[in-house]
């Protein structure tokens, strides 16, 4: 390839710090990148040398233009860097997206401020801290706040006038005592302020200076022997240290830095970030950054850093980070320790990447899993001829012992996998006896007929557990729902494990190694299962209500009682002879304290 006119280009550049920007034959933006010095970083993509990279061979091949901005300074090119890949997103470069709105703490500027989290900030006067990079960590430290002060959380306007005319009336917050009741001049303006001065100092991360102010308080109170109120302050105190002491990680001394740590795959990296006050982390976020043209920690490193602090608009003089980047950032204390606390610290933020990348790895072996559903999924539809993808399946069985106690189950799988959750027993009402092909009627019937009423989402196949016997009865139901042709309908006869089709009396057979048989296997054995655990269930539940029953003097509408009221025999057992008498009166209670002390000898 002739790139002369492009080594001509390189010849006129400056030896200076700056961004140099290629672009292709249609002047398309390709890559932005900073150099300090331009001439060599720039000379470096068309050497003799050659190129490692697939990706930088393609780039560099259809480079037709370059263009540069000079700049004072390596750190001042890192900086205009990072604006123009924001605002123009070359193909070629990383990309550090986050479509996150962090979330902040506001104090309202108002008589008797609320105090909440929002991720919007207005310039209403209000005091807004953060943004925090992890929506849990604000909820800790609401719930905090929350536990040691009680602040009103109505949108009422407190001024003295409205206070003073009665206005407002105090609330349910009020009376379950997690408000004061300013509303209606219950709590002074001068109390709540100081309140909100300690809320400021701990959210800022001052704790031992709201700690030192409590113990203050506390002892005035107890030598005015006011013993209550210095209770509930050292209450607070307590509360206080032992969450201090939960965050604090490192020596107190270490105040207000941001921490930085990078962990590196061929085609990934992870970045952790970390904010530290006074020896405790009180912020962290983690990032994966996709590489584009093997690009080099460092690199990666500093543009994280730089896009990091302006996002959550860092104050921290100092950063401690992996490898040396003092030349980019010459306005702070750049630290690479090799021991001691700041070490400890590193190494916190290194686990963290690494637990992050962990995590990333998890969830795409998980999305492989989806993916391996999906197939199956395609799969069982094209065996069983379906029109639509079988996304959500039910399965029925029926189970009884002898005829006596008929039940059924009904499970549910949703993408191939159970969705216990869904899963519902049957009590058979309509059919006496052990009548298989009615039972399955029934509640096929009554499952879909609740479906319809609740407007619920209907299955795309039904499978049920029997022969053709079994097919027909539930096709019938579906019939009287008008929903023949709305849900696809198989049955499986477990002997050859033949698949039947409504009106078709040749069975189908499925390859015994299919995935597909598999998975309608599986949802006849699952129904199986929980039909019978359900049948077990009542056949023992008969059994204790019958041996209550059989007591001279206890009925089966007494027996009905103490169920409804105390829900299991274990619970009966335990109750007390007045608990019980308030059920069934004294006399029976007497009865079953008699036979349960019987029982236990």
């Amino acid at each position: 390839m002739d790139n002369s006119h492009i080594k001509k280009q390189i010849q006129r550049l400056s030896d200076q710090p700056g961004v140099y920007q290629f672009f292709d034959r249609d002047n398309k933006l390709l890559y932005i990148g900073k150099a300090k010095s331009l001439k060599k970083r720039v000379s470096s993509y068309f050497g003799n040398k050659k190129q490692d990279s697939y990706k930088l061979k393609i780039l560099v091949s259809k480079i037709v233009r370059i263009e540069v901005i000079v700049v004072g300074s390596e750190s001042d090119a890192l900086l205009l860097e990072n604006n123009l890949i924001k605002q123009y997103q070359p193909h070629y470069n990383i990309l550090l997206k986050d479509d996150k709105t962090f979330p902040w703490i506001c104090i309202k500027k108002e008589a008797f401020p609320r105090v909440f989290s929002t991720r919007n900030v207005f310039k209403d006067g209000s005091q807004y801290f953060g943004p925090y990079t992890s929506a849990y960590a604000v909820k800790v430290l609401l719930d905090l706040i929350r536990k040691l002060y009680k602040l009103r959380n109505c949108n009422y306007i407190l001024s003295d006038e409205n206070i003073r005319s009665g206005k407002y009336k105090v609330c349910l917050e009020y009376h379950l005592g997690n408000c004061l009741g300013p509303c209606e001049g219950k709590q002074d303006s001068d109390s709540y302020s100081s309140a909100i001065n300690q809320i400021r100092d701990i959210i800022k991360g001052n704790l031992s200076q709201v700690i030192s102010y409590l113990k203050v308080e506390m002892s005035k109170h107890a030598e005015a022997f006011r013993f209550e109120e210095a209770e509930q302050i050292k209450e607070k105190i307590n509360v206080l240290s032992r969450y201090q002491a939960k965050s604090t990680i490192v020596n107190t001394r270490i105040n207000n830095v941001d921490v930085f740590s990078i962990v590196s795959d061929d085609d990934r990296a992870y970045v952790n970030f970390l904010k530290v006050i006074k020896g405790a982390v009180i912020q962290a976020h983690s990032m994966e950054i996709r590489k584009k043209l093997n690009e080099e920690d460092a690199h990666i490193l500093a543009l994280v850093i730089a896009e990091m602090r302006e996002r959550i608009e860092s104050d921290a003089r100092e950063i401690i980070v992996p490898v040396d980047l003092s030349s980019l950032f010459p306005d702070i204390n750049v630290a690479v320790p090799q021991k001691g606390d700041k070490k400890k610290l590193l190494d916190l933020s290194e686990r963290n990447a690494r637990s992050y990348r962990l995590d990333k790895r998890k969830s795409k072996s998980n999305l492989k899993k989806v993916d391996s559903s999906q197939r199956i999924l395609e799969q069982l539809k094209k065996d069983l001829h379906l029109q639509v993808y079988p996304e959500h399946i039910e399965c029925f069985d029926n189970s009884n012992l002898q005829g006596s106690e008929p039940v059924a189950a009904c499970v549910v799988f949703r993408n191939a996998r159970p969705a216990k959750k869904e899963y519902r027993h049957f009590n058979i009402k309509e059919v006496v006896g052990a009548d298989d092909f009615a039972s399955m009627g029934e509640v096929v019937r009554r499952r879909y007929r609740r479906l319809l009423d609740e407007n619920k989402e209907l299955p795309q196949l039904l499978v049920v557990d029997g022969g053709k016997g079994q097919l027909n009865a539930a096709v019938k139901s579906l019939d009287v729902l008008g929903l023949r042709n709305k849900i696809a309908i198989i049955g499986i006869a477990k002997r050859l494990e033949e698949i039947y089709f409504p009106g078709d009396s040749v069975p189908l057979y499925i390859d015994k190694n299919s995935e597909s048989l598999k998975l309608i296997q599986q949802l006849r054995n699952e129904a199986h299962r929980f039909g019978i655990n359900f049948h077990r269930q009542k056949r023992s539940a008969t059994m204790v209500r019958s041996s209550l029953t059989e007591l001279k003097g206890i009925g089966e509408g007494s027996v009905e009682l103490l169920f409804r009221e105390f829900k299991s025999m274990e619970a009966i057992k335990e109750a007390s002879p007045d608990q019980l008498a308030r059920v069934v009166g004294q006399k029976r209670a007497a009865i079953l304290r008699d036979y349960f002390s019987r029982d236990t000898v």
